[in-house]
C-alpha cells in the first residue's frame, strides 16, 4: 500500500490470470490458448509491417482490420458493416470500455454467478452496481432467471459469455433472442471469446453476431487470442449497433487513439482471410476434445458439455484440489478454482495437442492408480 493511492484502489480485488509458469518441458493446459500455431499468413504479414515504417503511428481506427472483419461476418450473410466494427487491445479492453460507457447504471448490471471473473472486477474499478444470477442445477444460464414473467428484471444491463467460462456450456441462439425480444431497453452484451469451438456451428452458426442488425441494444464481443491463435498479439472486437460503437470510439479516444500497433493490425486482417488455418485449427480442437472427453469419461470423470476449446470436469472419487496438484508434480498445469465451493471439485483442461492429451492421460492414470493401492 502507498500513501499515494487514491482511497478506491485499498477496496479494488484486481483479476488473477492463469498462471504462466516458467518451467521446463512444461505441459500447459491452464489457460485456453490455442494448440496449433497462427496461420503462416500471419507470420508473414507480421514480418512485413517489421521495418521502417514502425517508426509512425498505427491508424488509429485500424480502418483495415475493421473492414476485414466486416468482410468476414458479412460472407456469413450477417450484413456487417465497418462502422459496426470496434477493435481493442484484447477482448478485456473492450470489455473495459463498454462496462465503463454502458454500465454505470441506476438499476444493477446482472451476470451469472459463475462466470468470467473480470466482470466483478471492473464493477469494482467503475464502481458499478451488480447482482450475480445463479446459474441453475446443471451449472447452465437459464434465460428465465433474468425474467419476471414476460418481462425482464429491473436491470442496468446483462452480460455474459457465450459459451460460458469456466463451465463451456453454450445457450443456445435461440435462447439469446428470447432474451433480447423480453429485454430492449438496456444492453445486452454477448461474450464470444469461445464461440467457433461450438461445433458445425463454429464457422459463424452460432455467434449472435446473426442478431446485431435486428437488435439495438445487443453488442457481441469476441477475441482472436482463442481460435485464431493470437493470445499473444492482444487484439479484440465488439459488432453491434453504430451508436454503440460510436460510444465505444469515444471511451477509446478518451484513453488510448492507438490502442492496436501495426504488428497486431496486419496479423489481424490476414487471420482473418485465412479461412483454411482457422477452420482446420477448430476442427482439431473439437476432435480432440471430444477425444479427451472420453478419455475422462472413462476414467471416472464427469465433463459438462463443452462448446470451448476446454473442458470442465470432476472426479467421482477424487478432489479437484488433489488431481491438480498431482499432475502439476508432474509438469502438467490445468486450472483449479476453488471458488466458489459448488465448482471447487472442478478443473478446467484446455484442449492441447494429441501429445500433450496424451501425457494428461498417461499422467491421470499413474495418479489413480497410484491413490488406488495407497488406500
Amino acid at each position: 500500500m502507498s500513501k499515494y493511492w487514491s482511497d478506491f484502489v485499498h477496496h479494488l480485488e484486481p483479476y488473477v490470470p492463469g498462471e504462466q509458469p516458467k518451467m521446463d518441458k512444461l505441459v500447459k493446459l491452464n489457460t485456453n490458448e490455442h494448440p496449433l500455431g497462427p496461420s503462416p499468413k500471419v507470420i508473414e504479414a507480421i514480418r512485413g509491417e517489421v521495418g521502417d515504417r514502425l517508426r509512425l503511428y498505427p491508424d488509429p481506427d485500424s480502418s483495415q482490420l475493421k473492414q476485414a472483419i466486416a468482410d468476414y461476418y458479412s460472407g456469413l450473410g450477417y450484413g456487417i458493416k465497418r462502422f459496426q466494427v470496434f477493435v481493442g487491445n484484447g477482448s478485456d479492453e473492450v470489455l473495459a470500455h463498454l462496462f465503463m460507457g454502458f454500465f454505470k447504471q441506476h438499476q444493477p448490471l446482472l451476470f451469472p454467478d459463475i462466470t468470467y471473473s473480470f466482470y466483478k472486477v471492473y464493477c469494482g474499478l467503475y464502481q458499478i452496481d451488480y447482482q450475480p444470477v445463479p446459474l441453475d442445477d446443471a451449472l447452465g444460464i437459464a434465460v428465465d432467471d433474468y425474467l419476471e414473467g414476460d418481462k425482464p428484471r429491473a436491470n442496468g444491463g446483462i452480460i455474459f459469455p457465450n459459451p460460458n467460462a469456466p463451465t463451456g456450456k453454450l445457450l443456445p441462439l435461440s435462447e439469446i433472442e428470447r432474451l433480447l425480444q423480453a429485454n430492449t431497453q438496456t444492453l445486452v452484451v454477448i461474450d464470444e471469446a469461445y464461440i467457433d469451438f461450438a461445433g458445425p456451428q463454429g464457422q459463424g452458426g452460432a455467434t449472435a453476431i446473426a442478431l446485431v442488425n435486428r437488435y439495438p441494444n445487443l453488442l457481441v464481443t469476441q477475441t482472436l487470442s482463442k481460435s485464431r491463435s493470437l493470445a499473444g498479439l492482444r487484439i479484440g472486437l465488439a459488432i453491434g449497433d453504430g451508436a454503440l460503437i460510436d460510444g465505444l470510439n469515444r471511451i477509446k479516444d478518451s484513453f488510448n487513439s492507438y490502442p492496436l500497433d501495426r504488428l497486431a493490425i496486419a496479423a489481424g486482417v490476414a487471420a482473418f482471410k485465412d479461412q483454411e488455418w482457422f477452420e482446420k485449427g477448430c476442427e482439431q480442437v473439437i476432435m480432440q476434445r471430444e477425444w479427451l472427453n472420453e478419455q475422462l469419461g472413462q476414467r471416472g470423470f464427469e465433463s459438462l458439455p463443452s462448446a470451448a476449446n476446454f473442458l470442465f470436469t470432476r472426479h467421482e472419487q477424487h478432489s479437484g484440489l488433489s488431481l491438480a496438484q498431482g499432475l502439476r508434480e508432474q509438469g502438467i498445469i490445468v486450472r483449479h478454482f476453488g471458488k466458489p465451493e459448488r465448482i471447487a471439485d472442478y478443473l478446467r483442461i484446455t484442449i492441447g495437442t494429441p501429445e500433450q492429451n496424451q501425457a494428461l492421460i498417461v499422467a491421470l492414470d499413474g495418479l489413480i492408480s497410484k491413490w488406488k493401492n495407497a488406500g
